[in-house]
């Protein structure tokens, strides 16, 4: 549906200046901690001091309104005292997390026309040609004598606070405006319902800086709360994650519902502050896993509100407690919002009827970045019931059911976006990416429920030529699309199936055929390296593993890290931690590794038999 936006009048309706997040964060007490990460603190007053020398050093490069500055820093105080610097001089951040491959990396950076690149160091590879590139070491180092006095530009409430790219139908990524006092607004909500209620709480930052989650998570250290950073192996070992959630005395942890699942039966009543509010979205909730918390709160661990929100919209949309009266649901809508559940024509539908969720109201975004046309199909003219002068309504294309008492039932997607571990992903922009590869004809990708024991992407190909290979095919998406794009299987097809009218008929596309053992294809491989391949095969579903492949590039991920570790205790009857998966992705280092914790235990086990 494409509308024509009325032209908004010059005095009705102008947004206010956004008093907003930093004077709200100027309240909070000077020697509280900000910020952890590691073994690095920031009190609120350092955390100021620094945003402000960051912005008086932006500023003096010309970076005020409606400028964005590329930050490409990892999770820690660094990325935390830049952001808010960012906004202190009025400007809008776009993150860019260093993990993501480099051509993605360059593409944000390009394609939002960032005005300035912050590295994490001087010798940081530039992301683009033309625009300025700058450590942070040179926005924070204190300068000689003193800064210049430098106070928080003013800004309207529709000044741009950031831009968060996300997966694109097109085939390629784009970047979504969200502007000041949608931001504000947000926080704001979350107090009001509930879910950001503890006076100097600590919230672990889980997300990725590139997820818009992550403002979910860093906005709370203006009203005061502490930021704890989880480091990458923290997050990908649940055991690991429940001893850091009680060590560091969390009182909020932001989690998808698949990493959520193996950490739940660590959490116990005995850990840090109870009960833990488990702030839950990004992917439907299974009916078991939602039992599961359900009963957690019931005992006092736990208190859990299920999250829906694109990223259009300021990142959450809806809240829904989770107890055991219910089936799962993802709330009713929060207040900076209003929902429109409409038919094929755009009637509304009744309670009890399924219908498209489209969400109106001050949190909806500005638009795509640079992208008029598609803003102007997904962003229309708001005419529903109470509708403000100019307010616009965006188009979530998720199908819902309108429950009694205003909560919503989510029932799937209208279009080919997937959730996957959270992250939201179009199809199209995967098939684009296969199909740039030499020699592939045709490409498809679907989500499955099962690929190896977990939800996961398969990939279908058609070759023209022998250049298209699987291999070739991993090496390419590795170097375009973010891991958690990556497809888990691979299909080779000699034709693909058709409609009667000639159309990719994607349910006729075969479920990924299960590998053989690795001992039956595999040669040469000593005892330990044949035990891990036959660990991977099963995790995998590889056909064939060698001494050199690597686990994340055959289509391992955090979730099939935690099952690889449980079978290898299982089986081989060592304890495995996640993080050695990480530090060791190629089967050969992985043997190596797992050689020298079996000759350590053995060591250990004769040592006490001696005494």
């Amino acid at each position: 549906m494409t509308a024509v936006l009325p032209e908004r009048s010059r005095t009705e309706e102008t947004p206010r200046p956004a008093a907003d997040l930093l004077a709200r964060l100027a309240l909070a007490p000077a020697g509280r901690t900000a910020v952890v990460a590691g073994d690095r603190e920031l009190s609120f007053g350092a955390l100021r001091a620094e945003a402000m020398r960051i912005a008086a050093r932006l500023a003096a490069r010309g970076i005020g309104p409606e400028s964005v500055v590329a930050l490409a820093l990892p999770r820690g105080a660094d990325l935390v005292a830049a952001l808010i610097g960012t906004l202190t001089a009025g400007a809008a951040y776009l993150p860019v997390d260093p993990k993501l491959p480099a051509e993605r990396r360059r593409y944000l950076v390009e394609d939002s026309g960032a005005d300035l690149v912050v590295t994490a160091g001087p010798d940081a590879e530039p992301l683009a040609a033309g625009v300025a590139h700058l450590a942070v070491a040179e926005l924070t180092a204190p300068g000689e004598g003193s800064d210049p006095a430098y106070a928080p530009v003013a800004v309207r409430g529709d000044t741009l606070a950031y831009v968060i790219y996300t997966s694109g139908s097109t085939g390629r990524p784009k970047g979504v405006e969200i502007g000041r006092a949608a931001v504000s607004a947000l926080l704001a909500e979350l107090e009001g319902a509930g879910i950001a209620v503890t006076d100097g709480g600590r919230v672990g930052w889980n997300a990725s800086p590139s997820f818009d989650a992550s403002v979910q998570q860093w906005v709370r250290v203006c009203r005061g709360d502490t930021l704890v950073m989880i480091d990458e192996e923290t997050r990908a070992d649940p055991a690991l994650l429940a001893r850091f959630v009680d060590e560091q005395a969390l009182t909020d942890l932001d989690i998808t519902p698949s990493h959520a699942d193996p950490l739940l039966d660590l959490l116990t009543a005995e850990g840090g502050p109870r009960p833990l509010t488990l702030l839950i979205g990004g992917e439907a909730v299974a009916p078991a896993l939602w039992a599961r918390l359900a009963e957690k709160g019931a005992q006092g661990v736990l208190r859990t509100v299920n999250l829906y929100g694109p990223t259009e919209c300021t990142v959450d949309s809806t809240a829904g407690w989770v107890d055991g009266a219910d089936a799962p649901h993802i709330g009713g809508v929060l207040p900076g919002l209003q929902m429109r559940v409409l038919d094929e024509k755009l009637n509304p539908v009744g309670v009890g009827e399924g219908g498209e969720l489209y969400l109106a109201g001050p949190r909806v975004g500005r638009g795509y970045r640079r992208r008029p046309a598609l803003t102007a199909e997904r962003f229309s003219a708001d005419s529903g019931e109470g509708a403000a002068y100019g307010g616009r309504m965006y188009r979530t294309g998720d199908l819902v059911r309108l429950l009694p008492g205003g909560r919503l039932g989510y029932l799937g997607r209208a279009d080919g976006q997937v959730k996957l571990r959270g992250h939201r992903i179009e199809l199209p922009e995967i098939e684009a990416a296969m199909t740039a590869v030499e020699g592939v004809a045709e490409a498809a990708v679907l989500l499955l429920d099962e690929v190896h024991g977990a939800p996961g992407l398969v990939a279908y190909y058609r070759p023209a030529d022998d250049r298209a290979t699987e291999g070739a095919l991993r090496e390419h998406l590795g170097a375009a699309l973010p891991a958690y794009m990556l497809p888990a299987a691979f299909v080779a097809l000699d034709r693909f199936p058709t409609t009667t009218n000639g159309k990719l008929d994607r349910a006729a596309l075969p479920a990924p055929a299960a590998g053989p053992a690795p001992a039956a294809a595999a040669e040469g491989l000593t005892r330990s390296q044949e035990l891990i391949a036959g660990v991977w095969a099963a995790v995998l579903g590889a056909s064939r593993i060698g001494p050199d492949d690597n686990f994340f590039k055959l289509g391992g991920h955090s979730l099939l890290a935690i099952k690889l570790v449980s079978r290898v205790r299982a089986e081989l009857g060592v304890a495995l931690p996640v993080k050695a998966v990480y530090a060791h992705p190629r089967l050969r280092d992985l043997a190596a590794h797992l050689d020298t914790l079996v000759a350590v235990a053995a060591d250990a086990a004769a040592a006490r038999q001696d005494s």
